[in-house]
């Protein structure tokens, strides 16, 4: 997915998003690990999800914050 995508989530579909993400990260692995997956640039795709996931979430923490400090 493209970042604009996932800003347009809710925090709690970020969150949704973000365990279903590293549950597929987490079956491609043991693909990997038993030579069954065949498109092996998908598992890079998923960590790359990931790290915008996580880095949108920490957007909207920090943002957060922020306006708490300067009230």
């Amino acid at each position: 997915m493209k970042p604009s995508e996932f800003r347009e989530m809710s925090n709690e579909e970020l969150a949704q998003a973000l365990a279903e993400a590293k549950e597929e990260r987490f079956n491609l692995r043991f693909q990997v690990a038993t030579n069954q997956l065949d498109n092996t640039s998908r598992l890079t795709q998923v960590k790359k999800d990931i790290a915008r996931i996580l880095t949108i979430m920490r957007e909207r923490e920090m943002a957060s914050s922020g306006a708490e400090e300067s009230a």
